[in-house]
C-alpha cells in the first residue's frame, strides 16, 4: 500500500489547474482550495487516503476533519498538517470553501540549515491531532503566508525555492504554537471508526498483481502505528466490533490471497510468500498450514 502518490495528486487535479512543477531538490507546489473545488463536487468525499507527501492547509468554511480514530468540526477557520504517515481526509459541509494548501516532500527542506526532520516534529508524531481551530486574526496572518508562497511561486526570482522553503517552515512553526483542536466526537463514534478504518487499510493491500509487489502492514503494531492508536485499544475495539482479534483478521485475509495465488497464478512458493510480507518461505509455509491444514504446494496440488 503506497498511498496517493504525487502523480496521482496532480492527475486528480490536471483538468482543473494549471500545475508547475519545480525541478529543484525535492518537491513543493501551492494551491488554492476554491480552484480545486469542483475536482471535490465531480467525485463527492474525497477518499481517506494516506498520502506519499507532506500537506499544510489554511481551511475556511465548515468542515468535518478526519485523522486515524478522531472526528474533528471546524465551524470557520483551521489549519492542518498531513503526513504520509497517517490517512486522513476532510469533508466539506458547505459551498462556502476558502483557503489554501502547499504540499511538499520531506527531501524539499534538506537544503536549508535548520536541521528540521519533519518526522521529529511534534506535528508530525503519530497520536497527535495536527488540526489547529484559528481565530480570524491567525487566519489573515495565515492567509499572509500563503499568499506570499502563491505569488513567489508566480515569480522568475533565481532563488525562489529557498524563499518557498522558509515559508513552510514559518507555517511548521506557527502550528507548533497553536494548541490542537479538542472537540472530538464522542468515544463510542471513534470505536466504530477504528473498526472500519482498520478493515480498510487492510483491504487496501490487495489484490496482489505482481511477484515485485509486497504489503507493508504485516503486523498487529504495523496497523496500531498508521492510525496512530495503541495496539491494545485497537485489539479491544476490533474484538468488540468483529468477535476477532487484530492477529486474527490479518491472518484471515493473508491466507484469503494467499489461496488465490497458489490457485490462480504460477509464481513460486518464495514469490508469493515474498509478496506476503514473510522473510522467509518456511515462515510462510508454517503460517499456511497453521491456518489451513495443508503445506502451500498440496493445496496448490
Amino acid at each position: 500500500m503506497t498511498g496517493k502518490s504525487l502523480a496521482d495528486f496532480y492527475q486528480d487535479i490536471s483538468a482543473v489547474v494549471p500545475v508547475e512543477i519545480n525541478r529543484e531538490i525535492g518537491h513543493f507546489n501551492v494551491f488554492r482550495i476554491a480552484d480545486l473545488m469542483a475536482i471535490r463536487s465531480k467525485k463527492g468525499v474525497m477518499p481517506y487516503d494516506r498520502r506519499a507527501y507532506y500537506k499544510i492547509s489554511l481551511i475556511s468554511g465548515r468542515n468535518k476533519a478526519e485523522y486515524a480514530d478522531k472526528v474533528i468540526e471546524i465551524e470557520r477557520n483551521a489549519l492542518l498538517f498531513a503526513t504520509p504517515k497517517i490517512p486522513y481526509h476532510y469533508v466539506p459541509l458547505d459551498e462556502q470553501q476558502a483557503g489554501s494548501f502547499c504540499v511538499f516532500t520531506d527531501d524539499f527542506l534538506v537544503s536549508t540549515k535548520s536541521g528540521v526532520v519533519l518526522d521529529d516534529l511534534p506535528l508530525f508524531q503519530p497520536g497527535t491531532v495536527p488540526i489547529f481551530q484559528l481565530t480570524d486574526d491567525e487566519a489573515d496572518d495565515l492567509r499572509y503566508i500563503f499568499n506570499k508562497m502563491h505569488k513567489e511561486l508566480a515569480s522568475d526570482y533565481a532563488y525562489k525555492y529557498d524563499l518557498l522553503r522558509n515559508y513552510v517552515l514559518e507555517l511548521i512553526h506557527f502550528g507548533q504554537k497553536l494548541q490542537p483542536a479538542t472537540s472530538l466526537y464522542p468515544t463510542h463514534t471513534a470505536s466504530a471508526r477504528i473498526s472500519s478504518l482498520f478493515i480498510e487499510l487492510l483491504e487496501r493491500q490487495f489484490p496482489i498483481e505482481s511477484p515485485g509487489q509486497r504489503i507493508r502492514l504485516r503486523t498487529a503494531n504495523d496497523y496500531a502505528r498508521q492510525l496512530a492508536v495503541h495496539v491494545n485499544h485497537l485489539n479491544k475495539v476490533l474484538k468488540e466490533h468483529t468477535g476477532k482479534t487484530t492477529t486474527d483478521l490479518i491472518s484471515g485475509r493473508l491466507v484469503q490471497e494467499a489461496k488465490i495465488l497458489l490457485r490462480q497464478t504460477d509464481w513460486t512458493i518464495s514469490e508469493i510468500s515474498y509478496s506476503l510480507g514473510f522473510e522467509e518461505v518456511a515462515h510462510f509455509s508454517n503460517f499456511f498450514r497453521k491456518q489451513t491444514a495443508l503445506s502451500p504446494v498440496a493445496f496448490r496440488n
